[in-house]
């Protein structure tokens, strides 16, 4: 994967008068050296979630991508996805100059998100599901907005182990902390509310009026320093 496919498939339409980027990252396996291909699940399941923030900030001047990693897997030491996101990152600063840019990655593809987090362009980064196990890396946050948001019901990913890394990371920066109570891995069931919180979290991170309800606030509370649980 380049970062011109991925802006290819994205907002490339959208030339002129871009000021920020989205870019939405999926998950993947633990070890899979196979190809990444366009109807993996792992990549079906954020389309909706790209499309309600390409929605929502319609007529703001935001680009929005979803790019897909070469391969499925992590693969230890290798890293595979991490290579490729920074790769998009570059391809984002060539095309639409200094701006800034909102991470937003599930599972696998939030680990790389948040390995990637010390570029210049990224000025926030969002785990959603994330797959963040002991000794992940926290010093690249620094001055970053931060959000982890994990479901009670989740299975796959461990959401202790992801609370644990939201304290490691208020060490060097603010952090949003908001539990989704019964949601689960995927993020199929309670859709909307994983959708919101994307779109939420890419408005105030990119100094865009906040929407109404329940989102917000819980943000607001979050960031404070409280555990949020959303109903």
């Amino acid at each position: 994967m380049s970062g011109e496919t991925a802006w290819r498939s994205g907002d490339a339409w959208a030339e002129a008068g871009i000021r920020a980027a989205v870019v939405v990252a999926h998950g993947g396996k633990s070890v899979s050296t196979e190809p990444t291909g366009p109807l993996e699940l792992a990549v079906l399941r954020m389309a909706p979630l790209a499309n309600a923030i390409r929605r929502a900030l319609r007529g703001c001047g935001v680009a929005v991508c979803q790019p897909r990693f070469q391969v499925q897997g992590w693969n230890g030491d290798l890293a595979s996805p991490v290579a490729d996101l920074g790769r998009v990152l570059d391809e984002t600063c060539l095309r639409y100059g200094d701006i800034p840019v909102v991470l937003i990655g599930h599972s696998m593809g939030a680990r790389a998100a948040f390995r990637v987090a010390g570029h210049p362009a990224v000025t926030a980064i969002a785990g959603l599901a994330p797959w963040l196990p002991p000794g992940e890396p926290v010093d690249q946050l620094a001055a970053r907005r931060v959000l982890l948001a994990h479901g009670t019901a989740d299975r796959v990913t461990p959401p202790a182990e992801t609370w644990s890394y939201a304290g490691r990371a208020r060490s060097v920066t603010d952090v949003a902390v908001i539990e989704v109570r019964g949601g689960e891995h995927t993020m199929v069931w309670r859709a909307p509310l994983w959708h919101r919180l994307a779109v939420e979290f890419s408005r105030l991170s990119l100094g865009l009026p906040a929407g109404p309800g329940e989102v917000a606030k819980a943000f607001k509370e979050a960031t404070a320093g409280d555990q949020r649980t959303l109903a």
